[in-house]
């Protein structure tokens, strides 16, 4: 029923700058492929209220956020919230908000939204706000952008096994000064692995021996996929410990810096995150031009969002 509703709501929200007929009853009902009875019952179950209502909500905040925010006339307002005259606008919205449209013009600073149980409301400027379906810390988010990028990361060296020699160690053109020299598809996963490999060593005081870089790298890929589902699975596991903890804040000595320097484990995983962003966009790209091109889920906001 959930899903359903999400579609609802994004049909209604598909529709709040269209006419007002245009997604009435039976068409919202077709549009979510429901006959019209059950549309009704599951919108209802789901919503706390009908259908009809949920809109017509909705399209009253949208006229009381305009009625604040715009020097539009009463009745153009009324009309876009599809009532058929300046009275029917006037009594319904003093029902919903306990005075009349030009009252309710003169206290710029009044909240629009309404009673909802489905707590969805006009978002302005022509859209809707859902709430959230669980609450989601900053520092969560943080964790699934790794979790991404360490998913990613493995996605790319699986696209890098369909790849002969030539290709994996061809230049990559496009290279910034002080990040990476001398690039190629097969250098930026191995960088991206021992990246990985680096820090684990760093913050459990261990050595590490930087990998020789440059564009005559010769690392298999099946000696990336070995390393990268070791080290990934142990990077993720390590930020998510970090997470639950709330160790962000706290610092490490990393030896394998010369001399040693003191990092804290969240500018650490903000580290590893913006510069792998940076190699991930250039492989993706030579990735294209090597013929390779379903790799349009490098953006992590589908990712992030839907825990996929």
């Amino acid at each position: 029923m959930a899903d359903v509703f999400e579609e609802f709501v994004a049909v209604v929200a598909a529709g709040m700058a269209g006419p007002c007929e245009s997604v009435h009853g039976a068409g919202l009902a077709e549009r979510v492929h429901l006959s019209r009875f059950h549309f009704d019952r599951v919108i209802g179950a789901v919503a706390g209220e009908s259908p009809f209502a949920f809109r017509r909500r909705v399209l009253l905040e949208r006229a009381a956020y305009r009625l604040l925010t715009e020097p539009i006339a009463v009745l153009d307002v009324a009309v876009e919230a599809g009532y058929g005259s300046h009275e029917a606008f006037t009594r319904a919205f003093a029902r919903a908000y306990g005075m009349s449209p030009r009252d309710w013009r003169r206290e710029a600073s009044r909240v629009f939204f309404l009673t909802a149980p489905s707590g969805v409301h006009f978002q302005p400027p022509a859209g809707l706000r859902l709430p959230a379906r669980r609450k989601v810390r900053g520092m969560d988010v943080l964790v699934r952008m790794v979790e991404h990028h360490v998913w990613l990361t493995g996605e790319m060296i699986e696209r890098g096994a369909r790849l002969d020699a030539a290709v994996l160690n061809r230049p990559i053109e496009l290279s910034v000064e002080g990040i990476d020299d001398d690039i190629s598809i097969r250098y930026l996963l191995d960088r991206l692995v021992w990246q990985e490999e680096m820090w684990l060593a760093s913050v459990e005081d261990r050595p590490f021996q930087v990998p020789e870089c440059g564009r005559g790298v010769t690392t298999p890929i099946s000696e990336l996929r070995t390393r990268h589902a070791e080290a990934g699975s142990r990077f993720v596991a390590l930020v998510n410990q970090l997470n639950e903890d709330g160790r962000f804040d706290e610092s490490f000595v990393d030896t394998t810096c010369e001399p040693p320097r003191v990092f804290t484990y969240g500018g650490m995983v903000a580290h590893v995150l913006t510069f792998a962003a940076h190699r991930r966009s250039l492989l993706i790209g030579a990735f294209y031009s090597a013929g390779i091109q379903d790799l349009g889920f490098g953006d992590p906001m589908q990712f992030v969002a839907e825990g996929k």
